[in-house]
Formats: C-alpha cells, sequence, structure tokens
C-alpha cells in the first residue's frame, strides 16, 4: 500500500509552492505569480480539468470563480474524483450555507494529508480567482500527480521522469520541465505517437511549425484519447513561460491515459526483479569474498615494506625510496582505498537487501569481517606514517634547498616555453572546413603532438613532486612555488582535455568525410549506368521508324510496352540514387560540415538525372502515340488494298 503523503500548500494572494513533494524549479518573482496571461491559461486548463471529471455526474462548470462558490458543485468534484462519499451538503442559498459547503469541501481535502495555509472557506464563496485556482490545483496535485510513481520518484518528477523516458527516442524533444519544453508541440505528439503510433505520423511534423503541432497534438487527444482540449496553442506559443500548472495538469491527463499500459509494463519489471534478487544477492557474497581477499593479501606484502627502515647510503638510492614511495601513494594505495570504501558499502548494501528481502544476515569467512579489514588498514596507515616521515628526515639530511628549489625553477621555465601557444592551437576549429584528406592529415599531426604531450607527462609529475617537498622542508618563497606549480597544473589539465576534444573532433569529423565519400563513390557507381540507360532510352524512343505492315507496327508496339514495363524498375532505381544525394546533404547539414563537397568519383549532377528522366518520361507517351498513328495508317491501307483486290 502506498503511504499516504502529507502535503502542506501555501497560498500567497491564491498561488502556492508545494514544499514537501512538489518543489519549483524556478525561484520565479512573486510578481510572476500574478501575470495574467499564466491566470488565463490556469483558468482555461482548470475548467476543463473539473468538467473532464463533473461530467460523469451529468453536469459541468462554466466560470471557475462562480460555479463553486456555493460549495456544491466543488463538493461533486471531490466526490468523483475520490469516489468517495461526503457529508450531506447544505441545500440553503444564504451565504453561510454556502460557506458550510465550501468548509466541508476543504475539510475533505484536508483529511487526505494535505494542510491548507492561508485559505478559507470565504475566498471561495467571495469567488477570489486566485484562491479558487490556488484550491484547484491542490486537489490536482492531491488526486491526479501525487500518486505518480516512475522508478522511485514521484509527484512532479516522477511525471517528468515519466516524460522523459517515454520521449527520449525522438527528435528535437527535450523535456526538462513543465513550461518551455513544450512550446513546440513536439513533446505532445511524441506522447501519443509513443502509445498510439497510428495516430500521428511524426516523421512529418516539424519543429518551425510550434502552432500546427500544438494544435494537432490537443485534436487527436480529444477526439481519440478523451483528453479534453485544456489550453489553446496561441496561449502557450505567445507566453515566454506557459504556466507551469497548467501544463502539469494537462500533461497528467495524458499519463493517466496511458496508465494501464504503464501498470501492466511495470507489473512484468517488477516480477523480473524479484526472480533476480537471490542471484544477484549471492554474486554479492561472491563479489565481497573475492575483493576482501585481495585487498588483505595486499596489507599483507606492502605493511613489511612501509616498516622496512634500512637507510640507503647514496642520494640516488634514496631518491629511489622516495620515488617508490610516491608511486604507492599516487598510483598504487588510490585504487585500494577505493576498493576498501567499496567494500564497506556492498557489505552495508547486501546486508539492507537481505534484511528486505526477510534472509538471514551474511556473515563473511573468518578474518574477511568489515572490522578485520579497517583492523589491517589501520596497521597499514600507521606503518605508512612512520616510513614517510623517515624518508623525509633522510632526504633534509642529504639534499639542500637551494638544490630543490633550483631544480624546480628550470623544470618550470623548460615546460612553460614547451607548452605556450599550445592551447590556441588546440583550440582551431580547422577541420571544420577541411577535406577528407586534409582531416587525415590534421589526424597524423595531432597524433606526433599527443605522443609529444606523453612525454611532458613526467616533467609536469616532477614539478609537482619537487613542489611538494619545498613545502614539507617549509621553503622560504613556497607561496611563488605553489602558485606557479597551480598555473602549470591546470594548463596542463586544460592541455589534456583540449588534446582529447580535439582528437574526437578529428576522429568524428573522418568518420563524416568518409562516409560522405563512400556515398560519393556509390552515387557514382549507380548514377554513371543510370545516366547511360536514360540516354540509350532517349534515342531509342525518339528513332524514327518505317514499316509496311501491320505486323511491323505492332512488333514496335509490343516492344515499346515491354520498355514501359522496365519504368518502375528505373524509377526505384533513380530514386534511389537521390536518395544517396539527400543523405550526403542530410550528413552535411546535421554535423555542420563546412567544407565544400563535390564528388571527386562523377560528374554527373541530380539536376542532370532529374531532367533526362523527365525527357523520357515525356517521350514515352510521344513514342506510344506515334505508333498508334502508324497502327491506324496500316490498318487504313490494308482495307485499301482489300477493296482494291476485292472490288463489290
Amino acid at each position: 500500500m502506498m503511504t499516504q503523503i502529507e502535503t502542506t500548500v501555501h497560498y500567497n494572494n491564491g498561488f502556492g509552492d508545494e514544499e514537501d513533494y512538489m518543489i519549483q524549479e524556478d525561484d520565479w518573482d512573486r510578481d510572476m505569480l500574478l501575470d495574467p496571461a499564466w491566470e488565463k491559461q490556469q483558468r482555461k486548463t482548470f475548467t476543463a480539468w473539473c468538467n473532464s471529471h463533473l461530467r460523469k455526474a451529468g453536469t459541468q462548470i462554466e466560470y471557475i470563480e462562480d460555479d463553486f462558490r456555493n460549495g456544491l458543485k466543488l463538493m461533486l468534484l471531490l466526490e468523483v474524483i475520490s469516489g468517495e462519499r461526503l457529508p450531506k451538503p447544505d441545500r440553503g442559498k444564504m451565504r453561510f450555507h454556502k460557506i458550510a459547503n465550501v468548509n466541508k469541501a476543504l475539510d475533505f481535502i484536508t483529511s487526505k494529508g494535505v494542510k491548507l495555509v492561508s485559505i478559507g472557506a470565504e475566498e471561495i464563496v467571495d469567488g477570489n480567482i486566485k484562491m479558487t485556482l490556488g484550491m484547484i490545483w491542490t486537489i490536482i496535485l492531491r488526486f491526479a500527480i501525487q500518486d505518480i510513481s516512475v522508478e522511485e520518484t514521484s509527484a512532479k518528477e516522477g511525471l517528468l521522469l515519466w516524460c522523459q523516458r517515454k520521449t527520449a527516442p525522438y527528435r528535437n524533444v527535450n523535456v526538462q520541465n513543465f513550461h518551455v519544453s513544450w512550446k513546440d508541440g513536439l513533446a505532445f505528439c511524441a506522447l501519443i505517437h509513443r502509445h498510439r503510433p497510428d495516430l500521428i505520423d511524426y516523421a512529418k511534423l516539424n519543429k518551425d511549425d510550434p502552432m500546427g503541432n500544438l494544435n494537432l497534438a490537443f485534436e487527436i487527444a480529444e477526439k481519440h484519447l478523451d483528453i479534453p482540449k485544456m489550453l489553446d496553442a496561441e496561449d502557450i506559443i505567445n507566453t515566454p513561460k506557459p504556466d507551469e500548472r497548467a501544463i502539469m495538469t494537462y500533461v497528467s491527463c495524458f499519463y493517466h491515459a496511458f496508465a494501464g499500459a504503464e501498470q501492466a509494463e511495470t507489473a512484468a519489471n517488477r516480477i523480473s526483479k524479484v526472480l533476480g534478487v537471490n542471484q544477484e544477492n549471492e554474486k554479492l557474497m561472491e563479489e565481497y569474498e573475492r575483493l576482501a581477499s585481495e585487498l588483505l593479501e595486499w596489507i599483507r606484502r606492502t605493511t613489511p615494506w612501509l616498516e622496512n627502515r634500512t637507510a640507503e647510503k647514496t642520494m640516488v638510492e634514496m631518491q629511489r625510496k622516495l620515488e617508490d614511495f610516491r608511486d604507492y601513494r599516487r598510483m598504487h594505495k588510490p585504487p585500494k582505498v577505493q576498493e576498501k570504501c567499496q567494500l564497506e558499502i556492498s557489505f552495508n548494501t547486501l546486508q539492507t537487501k537481505l534484511r528486505i528481502s526477510n534472509r538471514p544476515a551474511f556473515m563473511p569467512s573468518e578474518g574477511k569481517m568489515v572490522s578485520d579489514i579497517a583492523s589491517a588498514w589501520q596497521g597499514l596507515e600507521g606503518a605508512e606514517k612512520g616510513y614517510e616521515e623517515w624518508l623525509l628526515t633522510e632526504i633534509r639530511r642529504l639534499e639542500r634547498l637551494d638544490h630543490l628549489a633550483e631544480k624546480f625553477l628550470q623544470k618550470a621555465t623548460t615546460h612553460e616555453t614547451w607548452a605556450n601557444g599550445k592551447e590556441l592551437i588546440l583550440s582551431q576549429k580547422d577541420y571544420e572546413t577541411a577535406t577528407l584528406t586534409e582531416v587525415r592529415a590534421l589526424l597524423r599531426k595531432h597524433e606526433a603532438f599527443e605522443s609529444d604531450l606523453a612525454a611532458h607527462q613526467d616533467r609536469v609529475e616532477q614539478i609537482a613532486a619537487i613542489a611538494q617537498e619545498l613545502n614539507e622542508l617549509d621553503y622560504h618563497d613556497v607561496a611563488a612555488v605553489n602558485q606557479r606549480c597551480q598555473r602549470i597544473c591546470d594548463l596542463w589539465d586544460q592541455l589534456g582535455t583540449l588534446t582529447q576534444k580535439r582528437r574526437e573532433a578529428l576522429e568524428r569529423t573522418e568518420k563524416l568525410l568518409e562516409t560522405i565519400d563512400q556515398l560519393f563513390l556509390e552515387f557514382a557507381k549507380r548514377s554513371a549506368p543510370f545516366n547511360n540507360w536514360m540516354e540509350g532510352a532517349m534515342e531509342d524512343l525518339q528513332d524514327m521508324f518505317i514499316v509496311h505492315t501491320i505486323d511491323e507496327v505492332q512488333s514496335l508496339i509490343s516492344a515499346h510496352e515491354q520498355f514501359k514495363a522496365t519504368l518502375p524498375e528505373a524509377d526505384g532505381e533513380r530514386q534511389a540514387i537521390l536518395g544517396i544525394h539527400m543523405e550526403v546533404q542530410k550528413i552535411s547539414q546535421s554535423y555542420g560540415i563546412k567544407a565544400n563537397l563535390i564528388n571527386p568519383y562523377s560528374t554527373i549532377t541530380t539536376e542532370e538525372l532529374l531532367a533526362k528522366w523527365d525527357k523520357v518520361k515525356k517521350l514515352v507517351p510521344q513514342r506510344e502515340g506515334s505508333l498508334q498513328e502508324e497502327l491506324a495508317r496500316q490498318h487504313a491501307s490494308e482495307r485499301l488494298r482489300r477493296q482494291v483486290c476485292c472490288p463489290g
């Protein structure tokens, strides 16, 4: 059973914020809450929503601020949407009768876990439009939106997630909110097409025609889905930010219209999840045992190394020890820290899942409890701390501070000289107007730069390491060192990011141009024979013919009919060739390719093909007419010959 959510609704001049489960996305100025455009949208939407339920009881409202004033239709609305009986209404026409009825309705709303603040029956009876709209919004929230649940999210978030899941595959649809994401109408059309593809041809919709899209969706929803029209397309388009409450109310009707299919899908997923719980738990147990064993074994091998205090005799050897320790801190330990944290998380997660599933708690093998790992880790860190202190003491004794500072200065200067101008080079977009050959050349050049970049990795790490040592030794000008080191590291990270982005851009452009090149080649292979065929056909269709008998004419007519039978296949080939050309244009436009795309494999253009095809289609009936005329002449000649040979 779903736990009832207690909702507190505050109202300011008739409008409120849903604080517990309905958090507004944008903190709009309170003056905007009184925007006449929003009020108009809410008035129309809420009226239509109320009527969609009141018509089940054989009635409706016309003016929302007036028709609820006596409380009768308000109580009837609550009975219809809740399926419960409210106390018997007062039938008198005095003001106190109306207030009593409205109070009964408000008490019923409060009994459903909604705390009404700053709203009273008097405002509703007096026809206060702001308060009335706020009250209806509260009813919509409680009875149409609150119980929506999608993937552990509920209410507004659940409805938004449902919209995002359903519209994700559709082009030009990106539902991020309940206002501007719906202005072009495509989101409404996508919801309908997802569940009833027979009602809308989504491929024919145009993002630049919001009026047409919105009207189409609203009309289909009203005609085929029994969802009344709650908004006007003009109001949505002409408002910078459509009213969120109006859009949410309308969209919730779509959700409930398709709820049956959603519930069936959810039930199937739930069954599948239950069947997989036991297997998942078993895998988690095995994974915990494996990771715990590996981590404990690593600690067992590493601790003696950290406890070894055998000093080396030369500076080089001590530096080697220092580098080994830094590799441990930088490369070997961080993954183990993550493994330890993940083990604790996995253990707690597993226990929670087992408890929820009413299964016995998981008991790891002896020595592999979380507490055992924590104890071993504590010993490792104790040894590590002592080892670090010992290393630093030996380094201070063997190396002078000035030497470290000079070394830092030299490496930093060398690196900064090398890095100068690299950021600007990597930010170039020269590939946007390059040909395929030029892009490939740019890629090879970029690969050479990547090799150069990798070669400088050690220098950057050394700069950071020296700066750290100078900090530990309390170098007098450590602030300048840290500032310079930070600039170098920040630039290095930026160069790495720009290098990766440029490689991705170059590779993406290369693939697109390769695709276009293949399409050009295919166009050339298919257009040349088709062009030759059309030229031959035009020659044949315009060829003079001389016949002497009916049989000869009929033979030509038969050949012409056979030629006509090949035209559908030829037209299919023509369309396929034009489709190749359109695909090139589509790729170019979709991905913003600015290069001058010229087919290197063919000089034949689509305009030539279309012109020749049109000429062939014109010549066919002309040829057919000429043959029929000749046939008629031959028949006339034959009758004349018979009359001469056999008179009377």
